[in-house]
């Protein structure tokens, strides 16, 4: 059997395929308009008809809630409650802006239902559910043709048998239905509504591609989603439960930096993913960092994810001018088509024209020549833009370079020094197609000391997911404080078995066998009168570990305050077979002759400098490359500029280190 990563991206789709001990990669354009065309393409070029384990990262939840492409989606709520995905926390997103007016809700509100009964926050049932409305809903659920229903009704994480009561009703409907209390047992009712609304909105869409993918697959393949906190499902609980694979592809990368990082011996890893489209950033200090503070579109997710922060900076993301004349580089991106003006069908410049213009691409080993890349149809356009701006054109195209590099700045900074962290004690980790172009430069320009490019950049995505535990993660609203702290714990204990016995089940229906469980148990926790919560692991030190890491992401502890225990998780983590690397012995510094591709003019600076160009696949464990350089290979271009130099390592990683 081939097991097969694919990564869906905004411009190109990756394939990274092992058979036996035999690895390869491929990518293709991808299609936007339908993306499992892309995906078939490539799965039927890298292994034809035979049988296929396939974990999969895909954009289909992500783009249906950013092009509102999702289902007609319902919801029925406690009367009265109808509207509280509109009303939100009352937040201005825009405080000053006068005139704001917010955008639809993705709910309409005529399909915004409301229906007597009360659950208590005990679990008590208070006032019954009344069946004569929820009939008279569910009928005006038919003749509004809705496509999906989320329920959520107050604090059914505590006793969710009004929710099941719906559900039942739904059924001889055939309209999927999602239940809060299954896709977020937590306290919170706006966001528990808003995360089971997003999942019944993306859910359709994606049993309708995970259904095209299946269909088009021989039997005997299996398939598996990549999800948003760096584990993969079965592709039928990610047709139940999409909400969950939001950030699909981005985790898959940050998974594979963490993994790859960790076998090279680097634990703190500023994780630096630049495609065709965006640039992602996520920090590991030890471990992959998780949120459930995630929003897209403005919509609150409170699923596990791995916390990372997204810039519309990637290659082909368009450069312009402003009304006042000012350079902009993002966020619209040209994507796969038109895409960038080298492709041959682009008209505005891209990222990805600014570094072949400065002689930072080599167009004859750009995907081996795959793509044939057009240096003279880039002229004009500079020498038109450049007028108007007032530049020359290299000062134009370093220009958008430099806005590119300060918008994934301000990125790096936001996941590092905004959450606590100094980046100057991390390693910058860069992949994706343009991340080994542009790391040395964000490097210099955050004093990070140290940038680590891997094999394959370009599809490190792809790779993660081959590297991926299968991970369910359970969640339950308890609301305790540290007063009664013997007590909660022996609680705490008898609850977290409970989840641990669905997570056996559900983890064996994944076909993960016994032995290789994992299970991981934290704590929510606050101090009393805080409305947000930091993540702590429940061991006996519980309570300090959380004043302690309420002091590195806050600035202060108050040992004085009651601590409050608001939810408990479990993270069951099944491990499957995964790929090996050997690490090699080191060899000679000086790279082979054979490495050597001969010399280019390259611009730094506006300065052009003779710059040699390497031929990665050629490099040795323990070549050395001093700066400027320009590394090809197949998936990516690493730009070795005059302020840094370079080690190859055991496992073929190149090792940067910045000396200016």
């Amino acid at each position: 059997m081939i097991i097969i990563g694919v990564d869906t991206g905004g411009t190109f789709t990756d394939f990274v395929f092992k058979e036996g001990d035999c690895w390869a990669v491929f990518k293709v354009l991808s299609t936007p308009s339908n993306p499992a065309i892309a995906v078939m393409e490539g799965l039927s070029h890298v292994a034809g008809e035979k049988n296929k384990q396939i974990i999969h990262g895909s954009t289909v939840a992500t783009n249906a809630i950013l092009e509102r492409k999702g289902a007609k989606t319902a919801l029925i709520t406690n009367k009265g409650f109808e509207d509280i995905i509109e009303i939100g926390r009352q937040n201005r997103s825009r405080l000053y802006d006068l005139a704001f007016r917010k955008d639809p809700h993705i709910v309409q509100s005529d399909l915004r239902f409301g229906i007597k009964g009360r659950i208590l926050q005990t679990g008590e049932e208070h006032e019954p559910l009344n069946a004569a409305e929820a009939r008279e809903v569910i009928q005006g659920l038919k003749d509004l043709k809705a496509e999906s229903v989320a329920v959520c009704f107050l604090f059914s994480y505590a006793n969710p048998s009004h929710e099941r009561q719906i559900a039942a009703l739904l059924e001889s409907t055939g309209i999927p239905v999602s239940l809060s209390h299954e896709i977020l047992a937590e306290f919170r009712e706006f966001e528990r509504t808003s995360t089971t609304v997003i999942n019944a909105y993306v859910s359709p869409r994606m049993r309708n591609y995970i259904g095209d993918l299946m269909g088009q697959s021989d039997k005997g393949d299996r398939l598996s989603i990549m999800q948003s906190n760096g584990g993969s499902i079965s592709a039928e609980t990610a047709m139940k439960e999409s909400a969950r694979t939001i950030l699909s592809g981005p985790a898959g990368g940050a998974v594979g930096a963490f993994e790859i990082g960790k076998m090279a011996g680097y634990s703190k890893l500023i994780g630096f993913d630049m495609g065709g489209t965006s640039t992602d950033v996520s920090l590991m200090d030890g471990g992959l960092s998780l949120t459930t503070e995630y929003r897209i579109s403005g919509y609150p997710i409170k699923v596990p994810m791995i916390d990372i922060h997204t810039v519309g900076a990637g290659g082909g993301s368009i450069a312009r001018l402003d009304e006042g004349g000012a350079l902009k580089v993002g966020p619209e991106s040209a994507g796969a088509d038109p895409g960038p003006i080298c492709y041959g069908k682009g008209d505005r410049i891209t990222v990805t024209d600014a570094n072949l213009f400065l002689g930072r691409l080599m167009p004859e080993h750009f995907l081996c020549g795959g793509i044939k890349l057009d240096k003279e149809r880039l002229k004009g356009f500079f020498d038109v833009m450049a007028k108007e701006a007032g530049v020359s054109t290299l000062e134009l195209a370093e220009g958008v370079l430099s806005v590119a590099n300060t918008a994934m700045e301000k990125a790096i900074r936001v996941i590092s020094v905004e959450r606590g962290h100094d980046p100057r004690e991390f390693t910058l980790f860069t992949f994706g197609g343009a991340g080994g172009m542009h790391g040395a430069f964000l490097a210099r320009l955050m004093n990070i000391p140290k940038v680590f490019v891997p094999q394959n950049p370009g599809l490190l995505s792809a790779i993660g997911m081959l590297m991926a535990d299968v991970i369910k993660d359970y969640s339950l609203t308890v609301m305790r404080n540290q007063v009664n702290a013997k007590e909660n714990e022996e609680e705490f204990t008898g609850r977290f078995a409970d989840l641990e016995k669905k997570g056996i089940q559900d983890l064996l229906a994944e076909g993960i066998s016994r032995e290789n469980l994992i299970f991981e148990r934290y704590l929510d926790m606050r101090y009393e009168g805080q409305s947000y919560e930091i993540m702590v692991p429940f061991d006996a030190e519980y309570i300090e570990n959380f004043h302690s890491l309420h002091e590195k992401t806050y600035g202060y502890r108050n040992q004085d305050k009651i601590v409050e225990i608001v939810n408990i998780r479990l993270r069951a983590r099944g491990i499957p077979e995964k790929p090996q690397f050997k690490k090699a012995k080191e060899i000679d510094e000086r790279p082979p002759e054979e490495a050597f591709l001969g010399e280019r003019e390259v611009i730094f600076d506006q300065k052009a400098t003779r710059t040699r160009i390497i031929d990665r696949h050629r490099l040795l464990s323990g070549n050395k490359i001093d700066g400027p350089a320009i590394v090809v290979e197949y998936s990516s271009t690493t730009v070795i500029p005059p302020f840094a130099n370079a080690l190859v390592d055991g496992y073929g990683n190149i090792i940067m280190e910045i000396v200016d």
